[in-house]
């Protein structure tokens, strides 16, 4: 038997590119191993029972919470994502706790409303250093979550904030506030490719957006199924339904056929990475860090496919008429909340007031209101602007408030 601090055994069968919890670089601050968790274990957790991912029911993707019941919010869509990257691991013979964590923590420094919030922020913080949802979300699980008594932030391992700081690549030129400050307490070595686990759970990510998007833009009304018909993997597959079950219920039909796409795209994407690993034949994290591109990638054929159908998207979908108002809708809710509140910070919840009673200059003022305002959900935000532009008491720590 195992002594009571020593660690938990890893996962067995893992091939010898994955990241394994017995050999992780540790965790900024010293803590004893877990009994019965391994390290990506607890990582996983304790992003899981963090208040950032809490919230990340009430932001959306594209649609405004209040729009539907059926639309995603950035917590589906992580779960979603968390999904797919365990299923493509185990297949690649990778850490499925560590893709998980990873998948599941990389939404967490998005504001509300979407990619739209975030492009109003970052112009808002223009004059600060600008905003990254990446940068926060290293942000906030390294600063911002404050519930622990030996550390602020979550005390991720090493493995899991490079995830999250590069799954989508190498960090090049000047680094964005929140990944700077923290690079140089804890090098992530942001030069480098990400582990085979992070480039699994970027990937799942975009397999996730693309196939719930097409759903979402369909259940609103955006598009047709019959206009699908013209798109690469999209239109084979409903052709497929078709032709398995002629006059199958709209719905059914719908369903089986975005569940093939889905299909096809993880299938092409583990095809993918085991060619390009069985030609590499990387013998360590490290060896797969340095190959000088990424290892988890669609196939050629496949990534000229999601191209077309992120094209299909962005017109029928992201500048959509009825989203573009909404667009300009919600940024204007951004576009008036901010500068208030860098005019009457005292306006932010009592939680907040000793930051900003520390803070020296404008630019550590807006950053603190960049963070209350990024943790915002579209509720609150609404909620928010309802009362202090339309006649009401001030916002105050109330439920979907930050922190």
């Amino acid at each position: 038997m195992s002594p009571p601090n020593s660690p938990p055994p890893g996962p067995v069968g893992l091939a010898p590119y994955a990241c394994h919890p017995g050999r992780s670089r540790g965790r900024l601050h010293a803590e004893p191993e877990a009994a019965f968790r391994s390290a990506f274990q607890r990582d996983r957790d304790r992003i899981i029972h963090s208040s950032a991912f809490r919230r990340l029911k009430h932001k959306t993707q594209v649609f405004v919470e209040h729009e539907g019941d059926y639309y995603r919010t950035r917590l589906t869509h992580s779960i979603e994502v968390a999904q797919v990257a365990r299923t493509v691991a185990g297949a690649l013979g990778l850490n499925q706790e560590l893709t998980e964590a990873v998948a599941l923590a990389h939404d967490l420094g998005h504001t509300p409303f979407g990619h739209t919030g975030e492009d109003a922020l970052d112009a808002l913080m223009a004059p600060h250093g600008g905003f990254d949802h990446n940068a926060q979300t290293i942000r906030i699980v390294t600063s911002l979550e404050r519930h622990y008594a030996g550390f602020d932030g979550l005390n991720l391992t090493w493995e899991t904030l490079e995830g999250i700081a590069k799954h989508n690549g190498p960090v090049e030129g000047p680094l964005p506030y929140g990944l700077a400050g923290y690079q140089v307490q804890h090098d992530l070595d942001l030069e480098t490719w990400a582990s085979a686990e992070a480039q699994v759970a970027a990937i799942s990510d975009d397999i996730a957006y693309n196939n719930h998007d097409l759903h979402d833009g369909l259940r609103a009304g955006l598009f047709t199924d019959a206009e699908l018909a013209a798109l690469p993997v999209v239109g084979p597959a409903y052709a497929a339904v078709d032709a398995a079950w002629p006059g199958l219920d709209p719905k059914r039909r719908r369903h089986e056929a975005l569940r093939r796409v889905f299909g096809e795209m993880v299938g092409d994407v583990i095809d993918t990475a085991r060619a390009r690993l069985e030609a590499a034949m990387p013998g360590t994290p490290d060896a797969v860090r340095a190959m000088g591109g990424p290892a988890v990638a669609f196939s050629e054929g496949m990534a000229q496919a999601v191209q077309e159908i992120r094209a299909f998207l962005f017109t029928r979908m992201y500048r959509a008429p009825r989203v573009m108002e909404e667009r300009a809708r919600v940024t204007a809710v951004i576009d008036d909340l901010f500068p208030l509140y860098m005019r009457r910070p005292d306006l932010l919840p009592v939680a907040w007031q000793a930051d900003i009673a520390a803070a020296r200059g404008q630019t550590a003022l807006a950053r603190i209101v960049a963070d209350y305002v990024a943790g915002m959900t579209d509720r609150f935000a609404l909620q928010a602007h309802a009362r202090l532009f339309g006649g009401g008491a001030a916002a105050d720590d109330v439920a979907g408030a930050p922190r």
